[in-house]
Parts: C-alpha cells; structure tokens; sequence
C-alpha cells in the first residue's frame, strides 16, 4: 500500500449541513482542491455515521479524490449521525428523494461545475444505483461497489426465496443498534440530547418489516433497479467480489444495462470480499482501485479521454467491458491473504467465451461422500435428509476479511449431503453462475434445497467454491409461495452465485446437495422429511471458459454424457494489469491495547444429550479492529467502544427449535466535554409451525441514568419463510 503524502491540488475540508425543500439540514463533510476554477463533485450518501463509524475508510479516499481535482463529499442520511430529521426503513422513498436533493444542492454551488457523480460500498453503492435510476440531471456518472439491483433476492434479506436467518437478524439488529446512537455534541452543539431522544421515539426495528414480506411484492420492487434499468442514465462502472453476496448484481449490469453506450458501462470482479479493492483486507490481492475509479470520473466527469503523463491519470481506454479474476484451484480455509490466479477480460456479457456444460448427475462418479468412485449408471431416486444443523461450516454471509470469515473444509457439509462427483481431466476454467436442474419428490408441503459446488482435491479436501438454494414455495416465482403437494415429483431449476474458478486435472468437481443449511437459510417447518432426487431426470450445468490465457482459442468442450460443441473467443485480450493501491494519509485512529482476552471469531458448541448446536459469532462490523473489544480512539477525542455477539441455536432433528439472538453494546466517550453515553441492545428470532416470534430490546444510558428502555414483541405469520 502506498501512501500519497502529496497530490496535483493543495485541499481544505469543511463540515455543513445541507438544507433540503421541508427544513431538514444533512450533516456533510466537504473535501475540495484549493483552485479557483469549478470541479465535478463526487458524493457519498449513507448512514453509517461519518464522524466516527466510517470516519477511517472516508479519510483513505476522499481527501484523495479532492487532491486530485475534485469535490468529494460524504453525506450522512437523515435521522442518522449527526443529520436532522427522523430515521426511516433502508433505502426509502425519503431517503432517495433527499439524495436527489443533495445532488442538486451540490451542483448549484459555485464552486462545482455542475457535474456530479456518485459512488459508494454496501448501502452506498445501493444509493448510487438506486438514484442513478431516478436520473437526476446532474449525475452523470456511479462507481457502485459490493451492492445489489435486486433488493429481494440479492441483498441480506432473503435467499432463493427463504429467510436469510444469518443476515436478515444480524443486519437489523446492526442497525437498531446504529439508529439509537446519539448525534455527537462536537459537532451539533447542546442539541445532541433533544435529537436523541427525539429519534429515539421513531425507532422501530427493521426486522418487523423485513419479515413482514416473504415474496417478492411491491416493497422489495421499490428500489430494486431490476424492476427497470432502462431507468438509469449515468455511466456506471459497477464493482464487485467472488467473496461477496453481492457479486451476481456486477454480471446483470453488464449485461441488461445495454441502452447505455458502450463506454459508459464498465465491471470489475475481483478475489475481494465485502471491502473496496484498495485496503488490502483478506483475500486479495489489492488493486490500485482509486486510480481505476479517477479515470473513470476524468472521463464521465471532466471529458479526459487521453492520459495525462504529468499526473498519471487519464480516461478509460478501450478496455474489455468485464474484467474479472479467475482463482486457481487452493486448499480450503477460513483467510487466504492472497489468492493466486489470473484476470481475464471478456468483451461483453454474457461472454462469447464462456458456454454451458452439462453434466447429469445419473453419470456422476460417487453418490454420498462415502462411497467409492466407482461408475454408477441409472441410479434410483436418493433420499437427501439432512440435518439442521447442516451449513454450521458455510462461513460469514458477509465475509469482511476477517480470519474466521470463508468457510473451511467442507467435508463434514459434503457428509451431511447428497454429492455428485465429477473427475476433471484437464484444466476447466468457469466463469459466471452455474445452475442446476433437479428432479425432486418433496415428503412434506414445505422445504429447501441447497446446492454446494465443491473442488475436491486428490487428498479429499473439498474447498467451497459456490452455492445457491431454492425455497421450494418460490419454485414458481418468488412473488408467489405454492405449497408442494407431498409425494408428487417436479422439476426445478435454479441458479448459484456467480464464480471464477479453475480445476486443475486430477481433481474432482462436486455438486452436494442438502436439504438443510443452517443459519444461512431458516428451515420450513416439515423440512426434516427431506426430498427424494432423481440423478437421472437432474444435471448440473457449469459456465465453462474456453483458453488457457490471454489468447484465447476455440476449444471443444464433453460433458460428462457427451460432446455439446464448441466454444468460440473472440478478440484476445492482452494482459490486464492495475496499479499499486495507494490510498491518502490515515486518519490516525488509535486502538489500545489491553490484556483482555479475544473471544473467538466463530465458536460451535454442540450439545450431545440434547442434540444441540450452537454458533457464536464475534460480530463487529470493522474487520480486524476487535482488539481491545473494538475501542477506538479518534484524533477529535472521541473514544468508542463496540462488542456485538450474534448466536445461532438449532436442534439436529427439529427445524422449529431454531432461534438466533444478537447483543449489542456501544460507548460513546468525550472525556473533555464531558459526555459518556452507551447503547445496549438485544434483539431475538425462535419461530412455529406457523409465525416468527420476535423480541427487541434497547436500552440507552447517559453516564449511569437509563433515559430510554423500550420493548418489542412481535408474531409474524410465516407466509413463505
């Protein structure tokens, strides 16, 4: 990582509060080049409280885009930090119609030319999409990182159609415990307590809604930039990780956002997890992310389209429309550094390289982990009955590039399921979402299927390599939930998170099929009858990548039942390279170091007698900051401390023992002021045969007296969860 002490433009930064059309004052921080000309400005819009939550990450960029030549903004949402007004759901009309209203604030000001663009990470890079599709005429180009055009399906609510129990609780209980936090007097004044307490009165937790809508209705449409791309009108350079959830929104914008002219549409998919591509947080490697990204702006925002040998930077060549890396085949762990591969670049999307091959499962090596690889041929029905406690080794939803994040072996998964097993004889690059198509007899009206691809090495280590799941009441669409009438057969399909991967000769592509995944996906009640599945009537169709390099050539591709043609490349692409990461000079934060013991990052505590399982995840949000139980000391005197602690329980055999339970704790600390509030909230899923039963809690304190305590218990119906 490099560290720019020094830039094109000498900067300044200012904090104020940006007035919107009902009164309400957004808190905002400004960074701009000293100059007297106008520049673009670029703008970062969420909640995540920039004075102390994102502070750290917003001081390696911002200053940086304003040293060279730009208005970089950060906006916090309103209700939220230090911004006036009250809190609302993610993502609401409110919330977008007051980010259209910043940009056109910041476009008026005299010192910006009038153009802005827009970028952001998670719930930023969703606010960039999402506002792009209301195409205010000032923005006229995003960089969205790590976010999701499909707010139903691609997001941290739900999966396949069912309930994402790992991150639907985990994310709202984040959340009620970010919304009940105090504006900070440093910077609001003696009116930090009346806001406070103001907005405490609105809080309501998010899961309420969340659980409130088990098909993909109207709610999930707004927002999701799915439901119409022709809608959006900037350029968009979109951003993602084969170890982020969000990484198949990169390959559907590529590919439907297609009214746009060809050089305003741009993706980049790297090894990354839920992070920018320039921190250098497992697993990388790191990429000069902020270099690509300005000449992005030069070209979308200042009309550069040559390099400029004097700064460095410059437009977007022609460059293929997808970049992305393909990961050589490696042992499985919970924290790779680095992972070693290649990039590729393809010069649209869907690619001409890339070409479905089949494989049926009837033809498959093995059956069961267990069993030998002897060739199988028309094998009967198999029952696949897994236990609930099936996925306890699927690893964070949200990987952040902690060492306990990806998922380990996988072969006590692999024994839990039904597996197909598929020798590699040569080298087989994929690259894109493969699919399965399964012939099922469900035992009971309700369930799931969860499908693994593994690569399985010669020593019989199974690395993870994708997944995806089907809630068998979304097999018709997940805007309706149709019950399955027990012991009749259908056919399904469904597709996995997209990959890059290579399996090198002498392994073994496995398929593992499980009818549990726990706490991914929240079991259905009668889920533990399981389903019968026919490998003969099932196949598992694999993106396959032709060529060895940047040189492709046209190569035959043979399923495991046969030959299937061809799979043309056209225009071989040269190397694809990328600056060092560098990044401007930290903000200086501090964490002390104590004797304190670390608790584990993952912990699974199994109950023989009762047949109970038990995940304990270290839940702080800032990957690696957890020493000292996650205190930070900033340069403006505040200390903050944080412990977040998320527990999953299931019973092997029963899917409605199923509960999970998030503990919350926050201080907010100005020795000098003084000011010494803490935040400690509780928030609490179990479920029935037929609601989920809710429990929340917040506790608010200044110094040692309780100014807030408020309850929440609800029973929501389980209508397709």
């Amino acid at each position: 990582m490099k560290i720019r002490t020094s830039f094109p433009y000498e900067t300044t930064r200012q904090d104020v509060r940006i007035p919107l059309s009902d009164g309400t004052r957004l808190y905002a921080r400004v960074w701009r080049p000293r100059t007297g000309e106008p520049v673009p400005a670029l703008l970062e819009y969420l909640p995540h409280r920039l004075t102390d939550w994102t502070a750290p990450r917003d001081w390696q960029r911002h200053p940086w885009y304003a040293g060279h030549g730009y208005a970089s903004v950060r906006v916090d949402v309103r209700g939220h930090g230090n911004s006036e007004g009250m809190p609302g759901d993610e993502y609401s009309p409110v919330e977008l119609r007051d980010g259209v209203e910043v940009i056109e604030w910041l476009a008026a000001q005299p010192w910006c030319s009038g153009r802005v663009g827009m970028f952001g990470i998670s719930w930023g890079g969703c606010n960039a999409l999402q506002i792009a599709a209301l195409a205010p005429e000032p923005l006229e180009a995003v960089v969205t990182v790590c976010s999701s055009d499909d707010r139903y399906d691609n997001d941290v609510h739900y999966m396949g159609g069912s309930v994402l129990a790992v991150d639907m609780h985990a994310w709202a209980a984040t959340m009620l415990a970010s919304v009940s936090r105090p504006p900070d007097p440093l910077y609001v004044g003696d009116a930090w307590r009346d806001m406070w307490l103001w907005r405490l009165e609105a809080v309501e937790p998010l899961i309420h809604i969340w659980l409130s809508h088990q098909t993909r209705d109207s709610y999930w449409q707004h927002g999701s930039v799915c439901e119409d791309y022709g809608a959006i009108k900037a350029a968009v350079l979109a951003v993602g990780g084969w170890h982020d959830p969000y990484r198949d929104t990169v390959l559907r914008l590529v590919e439907r956002l297609r009214h746009l002219p060809d050089d305003r549409v741009r993706a980049l998919i790297g090894p990354w997890s839920h992070q920018y591509p320039d921190r250098g947080l497992p697993p990388g490697p790191a990429i000069g992310f902020l270099q690509e990204t300005l000449r992005w702006w030069d070209r979308h925002l200042k009309g550069i389209t040559a390099p400029d040998s004097a700064s460095g930077t410059g437009g977007v060549p022609e460059e293929p429309k997808l970049r992305c890396w393909i990961s050589d085949s490696h042992p499985p762990a919970t924290v790779y550094e680095e992972l070693a591969g290649r990039w590729v670049g393809e010069p649209s999307w869907p690619s001409p390289n890339v070409g479905f091959v089949s494989y049926g499962l009837g033809d498959a090596a093995s059956q069961g982990a267990a069993q030998p690889p002897a060739q199988i041929r028309a094998p009967a029905p198999v029952l696949v009955r897994s236990p609930m406690h099936t996925g306890l080794d699927a690893g964070r939803f949200c990987p952040l590039g902690n060492d306990a994040d990806l998922p380990p072996d996988q072969r006590e998964e692999d024994g839990k399921s039904v597996c197909f097993d598929f020798g590699v004889e040569r080298e087989t690059w994929i690259l894109g979402r493969p699919r399965v198509r399964l012939r099922l007899t469900s035992r009971a009206p309700r369930g799931q299927v969860v499908a693994r691809l593994c690569d399985v090495a010669p020593d019989g280590a199974s690395t993870l390599v994708t997944r995806g799941a089907l809630n068998l009441s979304a097999r018709r669409g997940r805007d309706k939930a149709v019950e399955w009438t027990p012991g009749t057969t259908e056919d399904l399909d469904f597709e996995l998170n997209g990959i890059g991967h290579a399996f090198p000769p002498g392994h073994r592509i496995r398929l593992a099929v499980s009818s549990a995944y726990w706490p991914w996906i929240w079991p259905q009640p009668g889920s533990e009858a399981g389903f019968l599945l026919d490998p003969a009537g099932s196949t598992l169709e694999l993106p396959v990548r032709a060529g060895t390099g940047e040189a492709i050539g046209t190569i035959d591709m043979i399923s495991a039942t046969g030959a299937i043609g061809a799979i043309g490349a056209t225009g071989a692409i040269g190397a694809i390279t990328f600056s060092e990461p560098e990044q401007a000079e930290p903000l200086g934060v501090v964490i002390p170091l104590t004797l304190n013991e670390q608790r584990p990052e993952r912990l699974v505590v199994r109950d023989v007698a009762k047949g109970e399982w038990r995940l304990e995840v270290d839940a702080l949000p800032h990957s690696r900051l957890r020493s000292s139980g996650g205190t930070r000391a900033y340069p403006d005197g505040l200390e903050l401390t944080e412990d977040a602690v998320d527990t999953y329980t299931v019973n092997e055999s029963d899917p409605l023992s199923a509960r999970t339970r998030s503990d919350r704790s926050i201080r907010l600390h100005r020795p000098e002021l003084p000011w010494d509030v803490r935040i400690d909230t509780r928030s609490e899923i179990a479920c029935d045969a037929t609601s989920f039963i809710t429990s929340d809690e917040v506790v608010c304190r200044e110094g040692d007296e309780v100014v807030f305590h408020r309850t929440w218990e609800r029973r929501i119906p389980r209508t397709a969860g």
